[in-house]
């Protein structure tokens, strides 16, 4: 099953440019079963709650986002996981679509 954010409501905002997603090696991670080479960006995400920093992987070609730039996260998934007593949620999207024009500066 997946889990699926629903990014209505939310401002998304790039805080870090995207970067190559490495493994322990600072081999750069491909995707399984399609070869892709996967990136992380880091954005801000801020609703009527609060504000939260996550970090989005992507495969394919490197997202053209800056720091700064609105973005839409396209198919924005959480995935959860456990491994040797630690947990958390890891979120990716097939696509960092930039906003229409939009900026948070």
């Amino acid at each position: 099953m997946k889990l699926y954010v629903d990014a209505k409501g939310k401002q998304v905002t790039v805080s870090k440019d995207p970067e190559p997603k490495n493994d322990q090696n600072g081999n750069q991670r491909s995707e399984k079963g399609t070869g892709r080479l996967m990136w992380s960006t880091q954005v801000f995400v801020l609703d009527e709650t609060g504000g939260e920093v996550l970090t989005v992987t992507t495969a394919g070609e490197k997202p053209g986002v800056t720091v700064g730039q609105l973005v839409h996260p396209i198919q924005w998934e959480a995935i959860p996981w456990a491994t040797n007593g630690r947990s958390g949620i890891a979120y990716r999207a097939t696509e960092l679509k930039p906003a229409a024009g939009a900026s948070a500066k």
